[in-house]
C-alpha cells in the first residue's frame, strides 16, 4: 500500500463532510428559494390589491362625476326650463280671463311664444351639451373645432387649435372625457381667468397622447392647494383618473395657465 494514499477512515469522514456541506447547501437553497417565492408572491398580492383599489378609486371618481352631471344638468332643467314654463302656464291661464282686450291677448300671446321659444333653445343647449351631435356623428377632432369655434362666437376669445393625433372612432367614450376636460378647461379661462387668446395642441410622443392646453389670462397661484378644491378640478381629475393619465398646471399671477395631461 502507498504511504501518500489517504487511509480509508479519513475518506469516509471526508466523503461524509463534502456530503454534509451539499446537504447544508441545498436546505440553504430550499430556504432561500422558498422566502423568496413567497417574497414575489407577497409582492404580487400587494401589487393586486393596489389594482383593485386603484380601480375602485376610478369607479368612485366616475360615480362622483355622474352625480356631479346629474346635478348641474337637474340645475339647468329647473333654472332654465321649469321657471320659463311656469311663466307660460301663467299666461296660459291668463289667456282664459274674462274681457281680455285684443291689446292685451296679444301681448300675452307673444309671452307664451317668446317664452316656448326660450325653453326650446335652452333644451337644445342641455342637450348638445350632454353629448354635442358633431362629437357624436365626427369624433373628438370635430368637436373640439366646433367648440372653439363657439367660444369665438362670443368675440370675447381667441383659440388656436392644432391636431397631429388620429383618433380611434371606437374609442368615443373615453373621448368624451377629453372633450369635458378642455370644455372645463374653457370655461375657466374665460370665467376666471379673463382670458382672450387660447391655445390647444394635441400630438403623439412615444405612444402616448398629449394636449397641450395654454391661456393668457390672469392666472393663478399654482402652488397653492387652495387653488385645486373646486368642483371643476374635481371633475377635471376625476376623468384624468378615468383616462389613465397625469395633467400638470403651472401659472403664475398674470402670467396664464399652462396644462399638459395625457390620456
Amino acid at each position: 500500500m502507498n504511504s501518500h494514499s489517504i487511509p480509508e477512515k479519513e475518506l469516509v469522514t471526508i466523503i461524509l463532510y463534502i456530503s454534509l456541506f451539499f446537504i447544508i447547501v441545498s436546505v440553504i437553497l430550499v430556504i432561500f428559494f422558498y422566502f423568496s417565492r413567497k417574497k414575489i408572491i407577497q409582492k404580487e398580492l400587494e401589487k393586486k390589491d393596489l389594482i383593485l383599489q386603484y380601480q375602485k378609486e376610478q369607479l368612485h371618481a366616475v360615480v362622483h362625476m355622474q352625480e356631479e352631471e346629474r346635478k348641474r344638468i337637474a340645475q339647468d332643467l329647473h333654472d332654465d326650463i321649469s321657471s320659463k314654463l311656469n311663466i307660460v302656464s301663467l299666461n296660459t291661464h291668463l289667456l282664459s280671463s274674462p274681457n281680455l282686450t285684443v291689446e292685451e291677448t296679444a301681448e300675452i300671446t307673444g309671452n307664451i311664444i317668446n317664452l316656448t321659444a326660450k325653453a326650446l333653445e335652452n333644451s337644445r343647449k342641455i342637450a348638445h351639451n350632454l353629448l354635442p351631435p358633431v362629437f357624436e356623428k365626427f369624433g373628438l377632432h370635430a368637436g373640439i373645432e366646433e367648440l372653439c369655434e363657439e367660444f369665438e362666437s362670443s368675440k370675447s376669445v381667441k383659440t388656436y387649435y392644432k391636431n397631429e393625433i388620429s383618433f380611434k372612432e371606437n374609442e368615443i367614450d373615453r373621448h368624451l372625457h377629453v372633450f369635458r376636460v378642455l370644455q372645463e378647461l374653457m370655461n375657466n379661462s374665460l370665467r376666471h381667468g379673463k382670458s382672450d387668446k387660447i391655445w390647444i395642441t394635441f400630438k403623439n410622443e412615444k405612444g402616448i397622447n398629449i394636449c397641450e392646453y395654454k391661456d393668457n389670462g390672469v392666472g393663478f397661484d399654482s402652488e397653492d392647494f387652495e387653488n385645486y378644491r373646486g368642483l371643476g378640478m374635481k371633475n377635471i381629475n376625476s376623468r384624468i383618473s378615468f383616462l389613465n393619465g397625469t395633467i400638470s398646471f403651472e401659472s403664475e399671477i398674470n402670467k396664464g395657465v399652462e396644462v399638459i395631461f395625457t390620456f
